[in-house]
């Protein structure tokens, strides 16, 4: 079975009833999780994306506060679970500042977490690469917030 065009799909939802439509996205949130997140963030979420920033920050606080920062090994495999979960937050909001504000709180908890990322080619690399995702992001918003984001950013490099 061959899945159908996004654009598709449109057209055939656009045609259903609205309880129809109601019985679909019920039985496509029973099986993957993600959909599931997906639709929380999307009804209870997406009207306040300041609580849905603060909340993400909290969790990444959370999960740094937890961090085995004993072993380089383990330290690297929990800061890449950290970056899948911001990296699926930042999917599910679609929106260029909630990414920028994510990706920097990740820097400066990364910086402040007493890690030796330098000294890791890997860990050294995945931190540049979130610079350079902060940056690519930053170039699409508004001059003015572009310039808030800037001056944490410059602290970062």
């Amino acid at each position: 079975m061959s899945a159908a065009t996004v654009n598709e799909l449109q057209k055939e939802l656009a045609t259903l009833p609205t309880k129809r439509l109601l019985e679909l996205c019920t039985r496509l949130a029973k099986y993957k999780k993600e959909n599931k997140e997906l639709l929380t963030y999307l009804l209870f979420e997406s009207h306040d994306e300041d609580a849905f920033i603060a909340k993400n920050k909290e969790e990444i606080d959370a999960q740094f506060d937890d961090m085995n920062k004993s072993n380089l090994y383990l330290a690297k495999k929990s800061l890449r679970k950290i970056l899948r979960i911001i990296n699926k937050n930042i999917k599910y909001s679609g929106k260029k500042q909630t990414e920028v504000e994510l990706r920097i709180h990740y820097c400066k908890k990364l910086r402040d977490s007493g890690i030796r990322y330098g000294s890791s080619p890997v860990l050294l690399n995945l931190y540049n690469n979130q610079i350079t995702k902060i940056n690519s992001a930053l170039s699409t918003l508004h001059e003015d917030i572009q310039l808030d984001f800037q001056n944490e950013l410059v602290k970062l490099i």
